[in-house]
């Protein structure tokens, strides 16, 4: 499903609001921090737009989006209690409750809701050597920062393809200089479609976008349901047509700790601001309504979050 910023809402939405209360929060005054992601990336887009918005309707809550190097970094950042909310990639939310690598331990983490859909997207050069994953057996590529949920997920594609790459992990911004100046031949990116500084890079750079359907099943099988086959469509980027690669959930997360008023006003704002919400000239599937911002498998709704829910569905 391509969507704008217009017409974000998957629908369904005008009857979940028939029966919203319109209480906001009225706890202590408190801040509010958004672990978000790269600069330059839907994470931090997104992020902002919810800390803007609950700032203009929630008064006593003071929300801030911090920049960070995403998914992994972010659950750090929630069990420590450096931030109250994170967004997170449900593979990567589904790997810190087991304990999973990276992660020391067990992570104990709720959901507010399944924000949008994360694309992964492996960018190489049109005009290079490189034409399809197998190409990139032995070559350097770009699996993104440490710490981020593109740098694991990209391990376990390459993995299941049986091709060895010469991994390096750079910033986004690194990454797209590097890609620009021919140092990697391929990066990855887990993000919206399309990535305004992706986009921005094919004015200058003929880029392509490798299909990864393929591995799909594969990942599946390992590691269960959080991974689908998604469509970019045909000129989300200029010259790149519509090709299938690996979608996952992004998560708004939080610690058990978070106060169910809270999560509750994040999740009423959630529904009652969602074309507020939505990056600027994204065409990816959003989760922005009632029926589907529940789907936050394998972290279970926070208790509030959860209460909220119910009262907007009616």
């Amino acid at each position: 499903m391509t969507l704008t910023r217009r017409t974000a809402l998957l629908g369904g939405l005008g009857l979940a609001l028939a029966g919203c209360s319109t209480a906001g929060y009225r706890g202590p005054e408190r801040p509010l921090t958004i672990a978000a992601g790269e600069r330059g990336g839907f994470y931090l887009a997104f992020a902002e737009l919810l800390s803007a918005e609950l700032n203009r309707a929630e008064p006593l809550l003071h929300a801030t989006a911090v920049p960070t190097e995403a998914s992994v970094a972010n659950v750090g950042l929630v069990q420590r209690g450096q931030a109250d909310l994170g967004l997170v990639l449900a593979d990567v939310a589904q790997t810190a409750l087991s304990g999973g690598p990276p992660f020391a331990g067990t992570v104990p983490l709720l959901a507010l809701g399944r924000v949008y859909e994360n694309y992964l997207q492996l960018v190489v050069r049109a005009d290079g050597p490189v034409r399809e994953l197998a190409d990139l057996a032995g070559r350097p590529v770009s699996l993104g920062a440490s710490g981020s949920g593109a740098a694991q997920l990209g391990e376990r594609v390459f993995a299941k393809a049986g091709v060895a790459v010469d991994a390096r992990h750079l910033l986004f911004d690194d990454a797209v200089r590097a890609l620009a100046g021919r140092r990697v031949d391929a990066m990855l990116w887990s993000g919206g479609v399309p990535t305004p500084k992706l986009a921005e890079l094919t004015r200058t750079t003929p880029i392509a976008l490798l299909p990864l359907d393929s591995v799909v099943p594969a990942l599946r099988a390992a590691y269960g349901p959080v991974y689908d086959q998604v469509q970019v469509p045909d000129g989300a980027y200029r010259g790149v047509g519509a090709l299938s690669t690996i979608g996952v959930a992004n998560l708004l997360v939080c610690a058990p700790s978070l106060p169910d008023d809270v999560a509750a006003a994040v999740v009423r704002l959630l529904v009652e601001r969602a074309t507020a919400l939505v990056p600027a000239e994204a065409v990816g599937t959003q989760f922005l309504d009632v029926r589907t911002l529940i789907g936050t498998q394998p972290v279970p709704l926070q208790p509030g979050a959860a209460a909220a829910y119910r009262a907007l569905h009616g």
